[in-house]
């Protein structure tokens, strides 16, 4: 049986009182009320002014910025009280590479109905971890049908992001995987590659995110048989080193503090551009706001005269503009073991309110909505709170496998990104800067977030997979092989 509000509270340390109504009605105990009083607008507004300075340069993996970062976000750690994870320290060291492409020689051809389709280098982002020698090689058209043995040796082109893609191309080996658009966005993108070059690391097709109208015509044109010749140069491998950032607050009950749960940002962005007036990609909202949010939640329980009940890990992580590579090397090398990690909440984009879809004040939106129980704890927390929990829609689904979050449920623990805005102006752009953070609806929104961790650190069986939902039912699936395993 789940704990209740009620239950949760009261492991939590403190007295919750009930009013005599017809429908009675919880309110927070008053030393979890201080605790969440801890996270303030200023406080906020500190840690994100810090981390996307100018300073910091971005925060690339790997930078210099982002090494600052990191002893930033440690050192706040230890201002909470919270306990090293790794050896004594904070940090998960990685040894990683970076992979820059090496244009010289860049050549990709589609032909198809008699015509041949160019791109230039300057219109193609490579994402491959060797050379690439094709010659009239059949393309295949990518859709929700695709069969992944027919993709095998094949260049798979696809004009649309597929929520069905990973899995698909998880199951296949095709030999070069092309995404198309008709022109360039605003956006940034990292400059180079991050991998893992461990034999843990999990092998992906080689790929590239092209930028042309008439590629992206062509690939729309399932009628048309085509073949692609390719030429790429292998990449310039650098050793590089990168740490993901890990305090540790223990749970108080004898029964549960052996498990855990792990609240996540990650710290990384993308860097700085070669050229421009403004180079830097300061990467406030995405994720300086989800890495402050972090800190001052650790700050703010770390104060409960009884911790809560599970033990929380705190986490920040290294590489997720490259392809979630900070989580997934946690995933690969666990500090705290898998088996007894119950959820991951993951916090991105906690600071904008000037959403696309319209201004967002007082709501907080998870990715998976339906997905797990784990959204029951945080709904009824949004309830005490006064803060509006939204389904998104399409982009609960969408931005599901977009976040470090991810990581997470392909190892079948119930893991979900929570945000305020998934999508707004300057996204991946220089613009996205702390002076532009609401800062009062961000602390509101993250004291809702932290009565839920503490809720769901209460919650006596822990959060389960939807296995009726299809979405989340492969999550479930690998939850269940893990137990399996462990047994």
């Amino acid at each position: 049986m789940r704990y209740s509000l009620l239950a949760a509270l009261v492991l939590a340390g403190g007295v919750v009182c009930i009013q005599a109504a017809k429908a009675p009605k919880s309110e927070i105990a008053p030393d979890v009320q201080s605790a969440l009083d801890r996270i303030s607008p200023n406080g906020l507004r500190g840690d994100i002014s810090f981390l996307a300075s100018d300073l910091l340069e971005g925060r690339g993996s790997p930078s210099r910025g982002l090494d600052v970062a990191a002893e930033f976000i440690a050192s706040e750690f230890r201002r909470a009280g919270l306990e090293p994870a790794v050896n004594g320290d904070y940090f998960q060291v990685a040894q990683m590479e970076t992979r820059r492409p090496d244009m010289q020689g860049f050549k990709f051809e589609i032909s198809a109905d008699g015509r041949t389709v160019s791109v230039a280098p300057d219109n193609a982002i490579l994402e491959i971890d060797r050379a690439i020698d094709l010659k009239d090689v059949p393309v295949v058209r990518l859709s929700s049908d695709s069969k992944p043995e027919d993709l095998n040796g094949k260049v798979v082109i696809s004009a649309t992001r597929l929520r069905s893609a990973r899995e698909i191309l998880r199951q296949a080996h095709p030999a070069l995987v092309v995404m198309t658009a008709r022109r360039a966005p605003d956006a940034g993108f990292p400059s180079a590659r991050l991998t893992d070059p461990s034999e843990t690391a999990r092998a992906r097709p080689p790929r590239l995110i092209v930028f042309s109208k008439d590629l992206a015509d062509l690939a729309e044109n399932r009628h048309a048989a085509a073949t692609a010749t390719v030429h790429i140069a292998a990449p310039v491998a650098q050793k590089a080193t990168l740490r993901n950032v890990i305090g540790v607050l223990p749970g108080s009950d004898p029964a549960l503090k052996d498990t855990y749960v792990i609240v996540s940002a990650h710290y990384d962005h993308l860097g700085m551009k070669a050229d421009g007036e403004d180079r830097i990609y300061n990467g406030a909202n995405d994720d300086a706001s989800g890495t402050a949010s972090v800190i001052e939640i650790a700050n703010a329980l770390a104060g409960l005269k009884q911790h809560p009940a599970r033990s929380i890990v705190f986490m920040a992580f290294f590489g997720e503009e490259e392809g979630l590579i900070g989580s997934e090397y946690y995933v690969h090398h666990p500090v705290f073991p898998l088996a007894k990690t119950i959820a991951n909440v993951n916090l991105e984009q906690m600071g904008r309110t000037d959403s696309t879809d319209g201004k967002q004040v007082g709501t907080v939106a998870p990715t998976g909505y339906g997905y797990s129980s784990m959204l029951d704890d945080f709904k009824a927390a949004a309830e005490e709170t006064g803060v509006k929990m939204l389904d998104a829609g399409e982009e609960t689904d969408r931005f599901f496998t977009a976040s470090d979050n991810y990581s997470f449920a392909e190892a079948g623990i119930p893991a979900h990104t929570f945000c305020v805005a998934f999508q707004y102006p300057d996204y991946h752009g220089v613009g996205d800067e702390w002076r532009k953070i609401d800062y009062d609806n961000m602390a509101r929104v993250d004291r809702t977030m932290a009565l839920g961790i503490v809720m769901l650190s209460g919650d006596s069986t822990g959060p389960q997979w939807n296995a009726s939902n299809p979405k989340a039912k492969r999550f479930a699936d690998a939850r269940k092989s893990n137990d399996a395993g462990q047994q």
